[in-house]
């Protein structure tokens, strides 16, 4: 695997400010349920979280013994992660989470400025308004970065419909998405 997932700043405190935020945690969360299945492990940061809160809890239960890497900057390849990534080895990175526009935006053009292929999952992005979003997405697009949705981006990675996992990894595509 040369792959790795990145989840970013999905906390409490956000619930009520992102736009569509549950159709958003479950893009996440159909995303670090398939990384074991596909063989990818997961970083997860929280910004500033004294003051946001933790991860949410519908996304905790499946993170057991992921660290999650405290924050203040606005991107996630802290001094932290960036140690965790050059140990993983991985030269792919798949990237979720939020706000778009600002932490997602800054994690993806600082990891294509250290050389690794971006890919940004777009139904498991959200920003407070939709503008922000979507022009973030624009610019990550023009960047460089290749833009994709869960579903695209688990069957890339699986390849094969013979792949060992493929089985699970479509049951958690195919469940029920909240409206955006």
């Amino acid at each position: 695997g040369d792959v790795c997932f990145l989840l970013c700043d999905v906390q409490e405190r956000f619930r009520s400010v992102i736009h569509n935020f549950e159709a958003m945690q479950h893009g996440c969360s159909i995303m670090v349920r398939a990384a074991p299945l596909v063989g990818a492990p997961v970083i997860v940061t929280e910004q500033y979280p004294k003051v946001f809160g933790s991860t949410t809890a519908e996304l905790l239960p499946h993170l057991e013994g992921v660290e999650r890497h405290p924050k203040t900057l606005f991107s996630m390849v802290t001094p932290d992660v960036d140690d965790e990534l050059q140990r993983r080895n991985r030269k792919q990175v798949v990237l979720f989470g939020i706000e778009a526009h600002v932490c997602v935006l800054q994690t993806a053009l600082d990891l294509l400025d250290r050389g690794y292929s971006v890919w940004v999952v777009v139904d498991a992005v959200s920003s407070s308004r939709p503008t922000e979003r979507s022009v973030a997405l624009t610019r990550l697009d023009r960047a460089g970065v290749h833009l994709t949705t869960y579903e695209s981006a688990l069957f890339e990675l699986m390849g094969d419909s013979k792949a060992e996992n493929f089985k699970a990894v479509s049951s958690l595509i195919k469940e029920t998405r909240p409206d955006p």
